[in-house]
């Protein structure tokens, strides 16, 4: 038998069946690698300049709560007319030229998969402009005044309940503006990818409708106003369609976040239920999405240093100095003891025994005096109670468990019988005023609530520089309609913050002045 004489038959098939054998083992093991470099495949988009990383970056959202990539891109023109307009934009995001998202959605590749969520921007971004016609200018830290979450959760929502919320329209769209990329959807995205994540997707959001739902059906929030502690509720299963009045309709302001350093120990969120700015913004992060296996600790810490000491950009309009030297004075004498000595300066001035800031460890007592960072009884202030009685002491007990078990568990949230004195840094960026944003400019708020405006449009970005806020009397502009805000509707109410120790009794001439003076915090 030379070399070239053929393996007797049985030789052969006794290879054939080592490989049948060997080869399914092969196959899952190959199967198997893949997985595992699958599952753990978790890679956040990260930024070197923290602006752009506190505009993009993730807090770790994407892993619990992320929409699929090119499924978030492809539902406004599936799902498009139940936007206002077109695409995200209509619904007061923010786009910078050259980005593929909008300011306040960062992206993550996780488990093979490209998601997209909320991330701290989307609620402490907006843009601003000096005149109608000018180009509008973007500035970070200041709230969103024009993006509408009330809108933005109702689309997605509206969208998930439409028949074409399927793999039949939805793949069809993603492998266009694939193709508008120079890309193709490969078979296997196409038959099995995003036909699975469809459905799951549409599977959760079904489920958080359920949950989330009845809070649509409280009075309209409107652009740049969201239920901070509602949503908290639903995520820890308590029936939102069985709240107590009482708890209902809690809208207020998205708040801005400069300055966080001269804040240590004040009482934070509008009611000034807790003293720890770390606590407070976990709470943030958990609103957008992350879970305590999924927070991104050090994405957070990053962002926490850096508001520490990032300002406010200061008034770009003229000042009249002499008339704004005359309102300092009444600054000094109406508003200083609650809100700090100036836009920079948070403590109370020096000899202020009255409304002096407390050193720390304010008793039950002190608490409750007027001063910068503590809290006023709502019986004092009386502006409307429903944000203040919707964190209710229920809400407090089970914010005690998130983190449990982590050292960062939260340790120090409270129920409070009022509202925070603010600092009031960069304050011509932070209207409307009062905590539901119920008051159009600082010149209306310096009148008593009948003299306030009853009705008036929000979602303008552009400056009344007379009175101090954003235009708020027309209805539309530049192609974009604004909100009609009711201060007759539950929880819209623009009363309280008069009389004569808030300045509302002061001469004409005189609230001018001190207008002038707040154009420079």
């Amino acid at each position: 038998m030379n070399d070239k004489t053929p393996a007797p038959a049985g030789r052969r098939r006794g290879r054939w069946l080592l490989w049948l054998a060997v080869l399914p083992t092969l196959l899952l093991i190959a199967l198997g690698i893949y997985l595992v470099v699958l599952l753990n495949d978790d890679e956040p988009v990260v930024f070197a300049d923290i602006v752009e990383h506190f505009k993009y970056g993730s807090t770790g959202g994407e892993r619990a709560a992320g929409f699929p990539y090119w499924i978030f891109q492809a539902l406004p023109q599936v799902c498009s007319e139940h936007l206002p307009g077109k695409g995200y934009a209509s619904l007061g995001l923010i786009y910078e030229d050259g980005k593929d998202l909008p300011v306040g959605m960062s992206k993550r590749r996780l488990m093979g998969v490209d998601r997209t969520f909320m991330n701290c921007a989307v609620c402490h971004v907006s843009t601003v402009r000096e005149t109608a016609d000018a180009q509008p200018r973007l500035v970070v830290g200041m709230p969103a005044n024009t993006f509408n979450l009330f809108g933005f959760q109702k689309f997605f929502f509206d969208c998930v309940r439409d028949p074409k919320f399927s793999t039949e329209f939805i793949v069809p769209e993603i492998a266009r503006l694939q193709r508008e990329q120079g890309d193709k959807l490969g078979l296997l995205d196409r038959y099995a990818i995003y036909p699975l994540a469809t459905w799951i997707m549409r599977e959760r959001l079904l489920t958080l409708a359920g949950r989330f739902g009845p809070m649509l059906e409280h009075t309209e929030w409107g652009p740049g106003r969201t239920d901070t502690f509602n949503p908290n509720k639903a995520l820890f299963n308590f029936p939102l369609d069985r709240l107590p009045e009482r708890e209902k309709h809690a809208a207020v302001d998205f708040p801005s976040i400069w300055l966080q350093q001269p804040r240590q120990g004040m009482q934070l969120h509008w009611d000034g239920n807790n003293v720890m700015a770390e606590e407070r913004n976990k709470n943030a992060a958990f609103g957008t999405g992350t879970t305590p296996p999924t927070i991104d600790l050090a994405a957070i810490a990053r962002l926490e240093n850096w508001m520490l000491s990032v300002e406010p950009p200061a008034y770009p309009l003229p000042v009249e100095a002499a008339k704004a030297e005359r309102g300092a004075k009444l600054y000094a004498d109406y508003c200083a003891g609650c809100h700090g000595s100036n836009g920079r300066d948070f403590a109370a001035p020096a000899g202020n025994t009255a409304r002096e800031c407390l050193d720390s460890g304010p008793s039950d007592a002190e608490l409750y005096r007027p001063q910068v960072g503590r809290i006023t009884p709502i019986d004092e202030i009386g502006t409307d109670r429903h944000r203040l009685d919707s964190y209710s002491w229920e809400l407090a007990v089970q914010l005690g468990t998130i983190y449990a078990g982590y050292p960062h568990r939260y340790c120090h949230y409270r129920k409070t019988y009022g509202y925070a004195n603010m600092p009031l840094d960069g304050l011509w960026l932070r209207a409307p005023y009062l905590h539901n944003g119920s008051v159009p400019t600082l010149r209306d708020l310096l009148e008593p609530a009948s003299a306030r405006p009853q009705r008036f449009y929000r979602g303008n970005d552009t400056l009344d520089a007379a009175r101090v806020g954003f235009v708020s009397t027309v209805p539309a502009a530049g192609g974009r309609s604004f909100f009609l805000y009711d201060t007759s509707l539950p929880g819209n109410s623009n009363a309280g913050h008069e009389g004569a120790a808030y300045g509302t009794e002061l001469a004409p001439d005189d609230k001018d002045a001190l207008v002038e003076h707040l154009k420079t915090f």
